[in-house]
């Protein structure tokens, strides 16, 4: 490998976070010069797009572009680091949970391109705000992913595979956990024909709390004034048992933290 910049990307996945990152690659004047995906559907879609030529076959790769991005999901990562393999072209995964070693049979120069924030197709975010966790086999390829990630966003982070395993595993609480509770007081209030568009001013109060306030501080409610009688009668309104047995164990965490 013997690139000062990082010029031409070739994307491998057209999911999600690839969807976002191919838009902002095309935003800050690199060229993606192909789309890989098992699907033909998914990779037709995103690289049509953008009039960019696409491959559903692995061996087809583009051989002569400076950034490869492995953007699957965590369970088809290690079928495709079996599979491809190009040289020392640099190789980088997006994964949170995968460590960087997942990769290292694909190429002599790997690293990790890893955005902290949850993605949904058709739905815009602006990279500018979120950090990017970036780490390297060599100080090389190091630099050369630092520079491209302070071209999307000035929170650019030095994160080794242990620190991201960790940083995936609470976002999976404070995002996926939350985003599931908010289903069942969807599910909850729906039930007494109020919309669930009541509860978004206090959703975006709590989550805008914990910007200036330590989560600890933050908490409120029945469990953590201990308020047994309430809670008595929010079982008696579950009629799912999931839901009762989630409330207790959720109700009697806060109360042990509070000791209570």
């Amino acid at each position: 490998m013997d690139i000062n910049s990082i010029h031409t990307v070739v994307f491998i996945g057209a999911g999600n976070v690839a969807s976002h990152l191919f838009e902002a690659f095309q935003n800050t004047g690199r060229t993606v010069v192909q789309v890989y995906s098992r699907s033909e559907i998914s990779a037709k879609t995103l690289a049509e797009k953008y009039g960019t030529p696409y491959t559903c076959d692995l061996e087809q790769i583009n051989k002569n572009a400076d950034l490869y991005i492995i953007s699957v999901s965590d369970a088809a990562l290690p079928l495709i680091a079996q599979t491809m393999k190009t040289g020392d072209k640099l190789v980088v995964h997006t994964s949170g949970f995968h460590s960087m070693k997942a990769i290292e049979g694909v190429s002599e120069n790997i690293g990790v391109f890893y955005p902290l924030q949850t993605f949904t197709k058709n739905r815009a975010v602006d990279l500018l705000t979120i950090p990017l966790c970036i780490e390297a086999n060599s100080n090389a390829s190091l630099g050369l992913l630092e520079d491209l990630a302070l071209s999307f966003t000035p929170d650019v982070r030095m994160i080794n595979s242990l620190q991201r395993k960790k940083i995936h595993l609470a976002a999976v609480f404070a995002c996926n956990f939350t985003n599931h509770l908010y289903r069942v007081a969807e599910e909850i209030i729906s039930s007494c024909d109020v919309p669930f568009d009541i509860l978004k001013p206090l959703i975006k109060e709590t989550a805008n709390k914990v910007m200036n306030i330590h989560p600890h501080d933050a908490q409120t409610g029945p469990a953590r004034r201990n308020d047994a009688a309430v809670m008595e009668q929010h079982l008696k309104m579950l009629d799912d048992d999931d839901n009762k047995e989630l409330y207790v164990k959720i109700s009697s965490m806060i109360r042990k933290e509070f000791e209570i």
